[in-house]
């Protein structure tokens, strides 16, 4: 291989490296435990073996939901997430939801506050949110 290939190679190399890097820290982690309520924790989530599931009484301080990869679990409801677009902060998504009773498509704005925080957007009644905690390992 020649000396030009070589640094041609390199440069790939390592900008393939640099893209895949700031990809990976743009993306929004949602994976975990999430609560209106950081200090209510451990009184909307219990731990069932693995894993993490909801207690009896969640609802009563303020709920949350859970996320595992592409799906979304709240007490009443599940979620496939379908599609995924981030604008900045802005996280935008698109899920096949089952409850009991209903198939239905439901679409998610989050605004990212922090590592463990988000807020979830109305869009259409802008004075709505709904702020999440992410709770630390259970």
């Amino acid at each position: 291989m020649t000396r030009s290939r070589k640094l041609t190679a390199s440069a790939a190399l390592l900008l393939g490296s640099l893209l895949a890097l700031s990809d990976g820290a743009k993306a929004l982690d949602l994976n975990g435990a999430w609560a209106t309520n950081a200090d209510q924790c451990t009184k909307v989530f219990v731990r069932k073996g693995a894993k993490v599931g909801f207690t009896e009484m969640s609802d009563v301080y303020g709920g949350g939901f859970i996320v595992d990869g592409d799906e979304i679990v709240g007490k009443f409801a599940r979620c496939r997430i379908k599609t995924r677009k981030e604008n900045g902060a802005n996280l935008n998504l698109i899920a096949a939801c089952a409850t009991d009773i209903m198939l239905s498509t439901v679409q998610f704005s989050l605004k990212e506050l922090d590592a463990n925080s988000v807020v979830r957007l109305f869009p259409g009644i802008e004075e709505m949110e709904i702020r999440y905690h992410r709770c630390p390992s259970l």
